[in-house]
């Protein structure tokens, strides 16, 4: 398996309404992330400790919350928010 970030719960919802630049705004710092988490963790599925803790990441346009979930080897996308800033 190789990491990979995905929405969440009502973040792939919300995305379906967002303006198209807020979401690749989104989705390029959700790679970014991809690429952190696998360099820090690179036997994710051997991964026995707890998961890192999530965070906010604030992008063009609004922000958006993420979790790392080391075992499945996945950035979870949870929530995002459009202000239009």
């Amino acid at each position: 398996m190789s990491w990979k970030w995905e929405y969440a719960f009502g973040a792939e919802e919300a995305a379906r309404t967002a303006p198209a630049d807020f979401l690749t705004a989104v989705e390029c710092k959700a790679d970014e992330l991809v690429r952190a988490a696998e360099a820090v963790h690179i036997h994710g599925r051997a991964h026995a400790g707890i998961d890192p803790k999530g965070g906010d990441v604030t992008v063009a346009g609004g922000m958006f919350t993420y979790q790392v979930v080391v075992r499945s080897e996945r950035v979870y996308v949870v929530q995002i928010t459009y202000l239009g800033f």
